[in-house]
């Protein structure tokens, strides 16, 4: 009992009442109380003691201990769990709370670190979506001013201008499309119909859609050796072709003059399929490569714009790959070129 870590609030008003009657038994028989007066007082103090600790225990210290309980769980008990909770189930020991209370500061301050990242990248993303909406709007405003300032009746700008405002309007409607997907896409609004196809010839698809924008830069796009065999994969067709739009869109947005857009298809575990969409254009700074499926996040802002991006495409690529229960990463090197590789499911009859 003496070295129990544990207690019980028995136990230790056991332990109160027999170090009392203890004290005092020595103290009278100092004082030279005799045997009958050792016994009625021992007789008297041990069990008044035993009782008065026991109350103080039960009624005091598990009371700050429910209150401690009621402040760290939010549940509320039902009268039929109060009860069970306080007259069978034995009392949590101080050992006990104090790893309760330690667990719940823990998740209390994950929680807090969670709130603080997301706040952060909530304040990120609005200074971003306003800059970008700010730069097709503010262009649009010029043109049209300038226009209604006179230059709408000189024929050699007038419809220069208007072009480049319906280009910045485009822009500008391209920009909400891909805020409106990617909203839906975390919320979960967007159903995902998947269905078994042969992912060599939704490139071969993709290549072709893609073709006279390629021509333009003397681009070639080809399948890696040894990767013309077809393979099935499960997957929502529509939502992977616009993933490999968007990754084959910037290999030749980002392509050098004369360069060349590889894809490589590998059965890698008779479960899924890595599909890697690789080029030799600029590449990306090491830096940058943690960060490239971020939203907004651009490695170079000015060729970014430039090239017509939203600074989303590649955040709803990473999206729609997380969605189909699939992985996403990159490999890149400045001059050398980049990989984009992303997972699928291997359909088996």
């Amino acid at each position: 009992m003496f070295i129990d870590k544990n207690p019980t609030p028995g136990k230790l008003s056991l332990l109160c009442a027999s170090s009392t009657g203890l004290i005092l038994l020595l103290m009278g028989l100092i004082m030279g109380l005799k045997t009958i007066q050792l016994a009625w007082l021992l007789l008297i103090t041990t069990p008044a003691t035993y009782i008065l600790t026991r109350y103080l225990t039960e009624k005091f210290l598990y009371r700050k201990i429910k209150l401690i309980y009621k402040l760290i769980y939010q549940t509320k008990a039902s009268p039929q769990e109060e009860f069970f909770h306080t007259h069978i189930l034995p009392k949590p020991t101080l050992e006990q709370v104090q790893v309760d209370v330690e667990q719940w500061a823990s998740q209390q301050s994950d929680q807090l670190e969670i709130l603080r990242r997301n706040e952060k990248f909530r304040k990120e993303f609005l200074m971003n979506l306003s800059h970008e909406l700010k730069t097709p709007i503010f262009a649009i405003q010029g043109y049209i001013h300038t226009l209604l300032d006179g230059a709408i009746e000189d024929q050699q700008v007038n419809r220069e201008f208007l072009k480049n405002a319906a280009k910045n309007v485009d822009r500008l409607c391209r920009l909400i499309d891909d805020v409106d997907e990617i909203s839906r896409l975390e919320s979960g609004e967007i159903q995902f119909n998947k269905e078994a196809f042969v992912i060599q010839d939704l490139i071969k698809d993709v290549f072709d859609l893609l073709s006279l924008k390629a021509a333009q830069k003397n681009i070639g796009f080809d399948f890696k050796k040894g990767c013309e065999t077809p393979i099935m994969v499960y997957a929502d067709k529509e939502r992977i072709r616009e993933v490999l739009i968007n990754l084959i869109d910037n290999s030749i947005k980002y392509g050098k003059q004369g360069g060349y857009t590889l894809a490589s298809v590998y059965n890698t575990d008779e479960k899924h399929v890595l599909i890697e969409i690789s080029d030799n254009g600029i590449g990306i700074a090491e830096e940058h490569l943690p960060r490239v499926f971020e939203r907004f996040y651009r490695t170079d802002k000015a060729r970014s714009r430039d090239a017509g991006g939203t600074g989303l495409g590649l955040a709803i690529v990473k999206h729609i790959i997380e969605n189909h229960g699939q992985s996403i990463h990159v490999r890149s090197k400045p001059d050398i070129g980049s990989t984009f590789g992303f997972t699928l499911e291997l359909f088996s009859e």
